[in-house]
């Protein structure tokens, strides 16, 4: 199990600092190179045209993050790479060709533009290669030691190693002995309290995550053992922080009603302007989306008349802000008497939505109507999916602070839905009520313009369920 010792570890927001920079570097130091090489002047890094820079280098950025050249988990695989950096590649040059008040008038050697598309392309692709070969490597893996009890050792490093795939769990100290749980994933290897400083030098660990509060069976034994090496520096952290820090949700079932974890909230949930802004917005966006839904009403209604016949529209009770009820308006995707039997979940691949309604639902278009609810002020752009009162109700008795993602205007789309799988189930509602709550504890203009951004991913990619 022994290995060479790391030379470090990227965080996960280093390494996405650390890909935008090299992305922008290398691009503008092969365009420099080319142009000075093969005498390209249509694109030119001076101080009399930096606006030129500037403007390309917001392009590039804005697409890169639409088509998640900036996700880690998809930065990990090649093939996924090559896609999105052609994608990406496209729409910055057709983009920058498209502004000539911003950027530089086309060339009259329109081999120029060539030139300028594969110095890009190919800039990117040699940096995301070496990123892959080198960075990604096992070398630069984070190597963690997790205090806690059998039960729960193997959720946690599965929630964490899915999340950022340079984050090992090594092993674990137990510290239930009452629970002997076998464990299916192999290699994670158990350790005695005993053993805690001969196995941070074997296995070269770099940080100890506590799993387990003190009345679970954190012993004093352990106690004393993990103050001494905090006094030494070693780095030690509470898995409530690392958890919510690398998958971005919050571990609301290992709290224990512990509710003084998420307070306080966002300042954003309070600061009057960021709310009046918020709503100026969301009147923009849903007359815009109201407009855009008129148009595209003729194609609608064709395909509902020849693939869904009947209501076009309809409508259905969710709990809006402070519980209260609003209907909600969308486009009719599902067969006639769809829910004969009773409320029911939606599920991946409904056998009661029609071909023409799982087009409206993968390219979210059954989501326009609510423009409509936006409006009205019963919805926000960004916020947690609206929840039927039925499933409210059950999910409320199942899962601690549920009733907690109401304290904001539920949204058309939110951290949840970008984030999370389709669920049609208790366990995927628990996932996305971590999401939402880290949306609400950490509500901002940044992660709203993040939540934007990944939408825009959403349905470019066809993603809607």
């Amino acid at each position: 199990m022994s290995q060479k010792k790391p030379l470090f570890h990227f965080e996960i927001s280093e390494r996405k600092l650390l890909l935008r920079l090299f992305d922008m570097l290398g691009v503008l130091t092969t365009l420099a190179v080319v142009g000075i090489v093969f005498r390209f002047n249509y694109f030119q890094i001076t101080p009399d045209h930096w606006t030129w820079t500037l403007v390309f280098l917001l392009y590039l950025n804005l697409f890169a993050s639409v088509f998640e050249l900036y996700d880690l988990q998809k930065a990990d695989r090649f093939d996924s790479v090559v896609r999105n950096v052609l994608i990406t590649t496209s729409l910055t040059v057709l983009f920058y060709m498209l502004t000539p008040f911003f950027t530089p008038s086309l060339p009259d050697n329109r081999l120029q533009i060539v030139f300028f598309y594969l110095s890009v392309a190919l800039a990117l692709l040699t940096w995301r290669f070496l990123y892959i070969s080198l960075i990604s490597s096992p070398r630069f893996y984070k190597r963690v030691l997790v205090v806690g009890d059998s039960f729960d050792i193997k959720l946690i490093a599965e929630a964490l190693q899915k999340s950022d795939p340079n984050y090992v769990v090594v092993g674990y100290i137990n510290t239930d002995y009452q629970l002997q749980m076998a464990l299916t994933k192999q290699s994670l290897l158990r350790f005695e309290v005993e053993e805690l400083q001969e196995v941070i030098k074997k296995h070269h660990i770099n940080e100890i995550v506590v799993a387990s509060a003190y009345q679970k069976g954190l012993m004093l034994s352990l106690y004393n053992e993990l103050i001494a090496l905090l006094k030494k520096g070693f780095p030690i952290r509470d898995y409530t922080q690392v958890y919510e820090e690398i998958t971005q949700r919050i571990p609301v079932q290992n709290v224990d009603k512990d509710f003084y974890k998420y307070f306080p909230f966002s300042r954003s949930n309070q600061n009057k302007f960021y709310l009046f802004m918020f709503r100026i917005f969301d009147i923009l966006v849903s007359i815009l989306g109201i407009v855009f839904g008129i148009l595209l009403l003729p194609f609608i209604l064709l395909g509902n008349l020849l693939a869904n016949r009947g209501k076009i529209f309809y409508r259905q009770q969710r709990v809006g802000k402070n519980g209260k009820i609003f209907e909600i308006l969308k486009l009719r995707t599902m067969i006639k008497d769809a829910e004969i039997d009773g409320p029911q979940y939606a599920q991946k691949d409904d056998y009661r939505v029609t071909a023409f309604g799982k087009f409206l639902r993968r390219s979210r278009i059954d989501e326009i109507p609510q423009f409509y609810n936006l409006l009205k002020g019963e919805m926000s752009l960004i916020g947690p999916r609206p929840e039927r009162p039925v499933f409210v109700k059950e999910l409320s008795e199942l899962i601690p602070f549920y009733e907690t993602r109401h304290i904001i205007k539920p949204g058309l789309t939110g951290w949840a839905q970008v984030m999370a799988n389709y669920g049609d189930c208790h366990d995927d509602a628990l996932e996305k009520l971590q999401y939402d709550l880290y949306y609400i504890k950490h509500r901002g203009i940044f992660l709203d313009l993040s939540i934007l951004l990944k939408t825009l991913s959403t349905v470019i990619f066809f993603r809607g369920q």
